[in-house]
C-alpha cells in the first residue's frame, strides 16, 4: 500500500510542476470523443507517459495525454484517452488515474465513453446519462489494501452517479434540442464484443448499453468522494435478435459523427457546474 501512495504522489509531484493550475473539474474522454480536449483554453498538454508510474494508452481514439486548461471559465484536468482492464493493466493501474486527479484537486469528474445501445429505444448516435451501472468485468479495483486517505474501506455505491448533475445534462440537452436517453450502462472486460445471447442476457438483467470501461473509474471515484456524470455515446445497436457485425472504426466514425453534439452538451454543463 505504501509503494502505491508513493507512486500517486510522484505522479502528482511531476505534474503539479508541469501546470500551473489546480483544477477543479476532471474529465476522462472516451474513443472518438477526446477532441473535446481542443475546446480548453491555455492548455498544457502531458503525454501519459511522460508520467510517473503511468500507463500508456494503446487504443485508436485514445490519444493517450491529460490536457490541463479552462473550459467555460472553469479550471479542467481532461484526460484524451484512458487505459483499459482488456490492454492487460490490472485494475490499479486502470484506475490509478483517478487518485492522480483526485489529489490534484477535482471535486467533479465527468466519465464518458462510447457504447452499444441495448434498449429498443434508443438510436445510433444518441447520447445517454448513465444513472446506474452493472459491474460485469468480474474485478473491482477497491480489492486488496484500502486507501484510507481516500475513502472507505467499503464506499457507498447506492447513488453513484450524481442525481443533480444527471439532471443538469438532461435540462441542457433538451434546451439545445439534443437527442439525449437515461440508462443503466453494463461494464464487461472485453476485447471481444459480445454474443446475440450474451447482450440479450444482459438487456433482460437491465442493461440499457454495454461498454468496456467506466465501472472501474466509477468505484474509484465514489471511493474518493467525487461527484460523477456519466455520458455514453451510443455508437451502434447491440440488440442481440438484431445483431449485425461491428468493428472499432465504426465505433470511432459514429463517435466522430455526435461530435458537435456532444461538445456543445458539454460546454453547457461544464458552465454551470459550481
Amino acid at each position: 500500500m505504501q509503494n502505491r501512495q508513493q507512486k500517486i504522489n510522484e505522479a502528482v509531484q511531476y505534474i503539479q510542476n508541469k501546470v500551473g493550475i489546480t483544477p477543479s473539474i476532471g474529465l476522462i474522454l472516451g474513443s472518438g470523443l477526446g477532441v473535446l480536449a481542443d475546446e480548453i483554453e491555455g492548455a498544457v498538454a502531458l503525454d501519459y507517459h511522460e508520467i510517473p508510474h503511468f500507463p500508456t494508452s494503446t487504443v485508436e481514439g485514445h490519444a493517450g495525454r491529460f490536457v490541463f486548461g479552462t473550459l467555460q471559465g472553469k479550471r479542467v484536468a481532461a484526460m484524451q484517452g484512458r487505459f483499459h482492464y482488456y490492454e492487460g493493466y490490472g485494475m490499479s493501474e486502470v484506475t490509478f488515474p483517478l487518485y492522480v486527479l483526485k489529489r490534484l484537486g477535482i471535486e467533479t469528474i465527468i466519465i464518458t465513453n462510447a457504447a452499444g445501445g441495448m434498449n429498443r429505444s434508443f438510436a445510433a448516435g444518441d447520447l445517454m446519462v448513465i444513472t446506474d451501472h452493472i459491474n460485469l468485468t468480474g474485478d473491482n479495483p477497491l480489492i486488496g489494501p484500502n486507501l484510507a486517505e481516500f475513502g472507505a474501506r467499503f464506499p457507498d455505491m447506492s447513488q453513484a452517479y450524481d442525481k443533480k448533475l444527471s439532471a443538469l445534462a438532461l435540462l441542457k440537452a433538451k434546451e439545445q434540442g439534443i437527442s439525449i436517453q437515461q440508462g443503466v450502462y453494463a461494464g464487461i472486460s472485453g476485447p471481444a464484443y459480445m454474443t446475440p445471447s450474451e447482450l440479450t442476457m444482459l438487456a433482460r438483467v437491465g442493461g440499457d448499453a454495454v461498454g468496456m470501461s467506466t465501472v472501474p473509474e466509477v468505484i474509484v471515484a465514489r471511493h474518493c468522494g467525487l461527484k460523477i456524470l456519466g455520458i455514453s455515446c451510443i455508437t451502434d445497436m447491440a440488440i442481440g435478435e438484431e445483431l449485425e457485425p461491428l468493428s472499432h472504426e465504426q465505433v470511432v466514425e459514429m463517435a466522430n459523427k455526435t461530435r458537435p453534439q456532444f461538445i456543445s452538451l458539454m460546454n453547457a454543463v461544464i458552465a454551470e457546474i459550481q
